[in-house]
């Protein structure tokens, strides 16, 4: 099918992309032209295992291309998707901002009858809002169909989630667009939930909100824990034996971040608010997120003492492993918070290194691992990359001034470290 993204961001990218991999003639849109010029000339603007590989062999194949015009787009497509950001503003809500914009602009594009997609994560009720846009802005008057497909991709695993998805859901207003749709999807064999537009809405931020209270949860679970000597890492594995409960999501670390739990938690309460309902359950969800940080920090402090002057080591900074990026990344916030106490730092991460030196100031950018303990006085875990596991433990302790880690991550044991002779702390443990 000939199909068009609008959006070349995470969702925007892997979606085309992998809708090109299964054999569909894909457009993607971006109103940055040096993004879209990196692009075309086979390079791309993000880190995520796989994508680069298929942009290149679907982009040679003449599956998928990358353009500045939404006219070209548009003409060219029978379902153009939108996946642009919907940023959180100062209040919780949504910046619907780009959805409207890109909304004229596909009205304005419009000659016959096209069936525009929302991939982009919005409160409910956007559906109807972008029918209404389209409806006012097009001056063909042809007709066309708005539907709801909002994504579930895991920054880091999102080409093998799209390629393999748990669910497909559709949320439309008539049952007209939805033969198509079934055959955009029918490659990637998975159950697909037809539904209506306000309901598909708000499945995504009933999803992630639930998501990240199972987060909270636990790291709510790990203090009580520390408290009574329990390990949270047992508990944990206690509780997801059980299919009712399950093991994801039930890690124990600083916290959540990224550029969806906290935006979309905002926004769900925001949009709970608007309808009467004060979502207290997720406001506690927030709290427990911003004290696990809190709690984290202070264990630091209460064993180096003064932090001003200290040096210390950060390994990672995007804010989970397999991802360059950095937006509201605990990493991030644990570097700006132990500046703040006046100490000096070394940071490495094996992809975000680069985007982070844009919300990074004053600290050095170690280029191995290893070497991020030299002259520290103590070294701290901030992201879960797999390949943390296998520091030279031997060479960090000798490395330190003072033996001493704080692993926000629980990637070690803690009777090792300690046989190994350092100072370990950890979250629950």
């Amino acid at each position: 099918m000939n199909l068009t993204l609008i959006g070349t961001g995470y969702v925007g990218l892997v979606t085309g992309t992998c809708f090109a991999e299964v054999g569909h003639r894909v457009i993607c849109v971006d109103n940055d032209a040096a993004k879209v010029k990196t692009l075309q000339a086979g390079g791309i603007p993000i880190y995520e295992p796989g994508l680069e590989e298929l942009v290149r062999k679907n982009t040679a194949a003449g599956r998928l291309s990358f353009t500045t015009s939404t006219a070209e787009g548009v003409g060219n497509s029978d379902i153009i998707f939108i996946a642009v950001p919907t940023p959180p503003q100062d209040d919780g809500s949504v910046d619907l901002s780009f959805i409207e914009k890109v909304a004229r602009e596909i009205a304005g594009a419009m000659t016959i009858y096209k069936i525009v997609v929302d991939k982009s994560t919005v409160p409910v009720k956007t559906g109807d809002k972008v029918a209404e846009t389209i409806k006012r802005y097009c001056k063909a008057k042809v007709e066309f169909d708005v539907v709801s497909n909002p994504e579930f991709l895991r920054e880091g695993f999102a080409v093998e989630d799209l390629m393999k998805p748990d669910r497909i859901v559709i949320g439309v207003k008539s049952q007209r667009p939805v033969p198509a749709l079934k055959e955009v999807y029918a490659p990637f064999k998975a159950p697909l939930i037809v539904t209506d537009i306000n309901s598909a809405e708000l499945i995504k931020h009933a999803s992630n909100s639930f998501l990240a209270l199972k987060i909270s949860y636990i790291n709510a679970i790990s203090v009580l824990c520390e408290a009574t000597g329990a390990n949270v890492q047992e508990v944990a594995h206690g509780m997801g034996m059980d299919d009712r409960i399950g093991k994801r999501f039930l890690n124990a670390s600083l916290g959540f971040g990224g550029s969806c739990f906290p935006k979309d938690l905002s926004a769900f309460i925001k949009i709970a608010e608007q309808v009467g309902y004060d979502f207290g359950l997720l406001k506690e969800v927030q709290k427990i997120n911003s004290e696990q940080m809190n709690r984290f920090i202070k264990k630091i402090v209460e064993t180096l003492w003064v932090l001003k002057d200290k040096k210390i080591g950060v390994l990672g900074l995007a804010f989970k492993q397999n991802t360059d990026d950095v937006r509201m990344s605990p990493a991030i916030e644990l570097c700006h918070r132990l500046q703040k106490e006046g100490a000096t730092l070394n940071v490495y991460d094996p992809k975000a290194m680069d985007k982070a030196r844009a919300v990074l100031n004053n600290v050095t950018f170690v280029q191995d691992m290893n070497a991020v303990a030299e002259g520290c006085d103590a070294i701290v875990i901030a992201t879960e990359w797999e390949e943390f596991k296998k520091l030279d433990l031997e060479k960090v302790r000798k490395s330190l001034t003072h033996p001493i880690m704080f692993d926000g991550r629980n990637l070690f044991d803690p009777a090792e470290m300690e046989r190994l002779g350092f100072i370990y702390k950890s979250v629950g443990r």
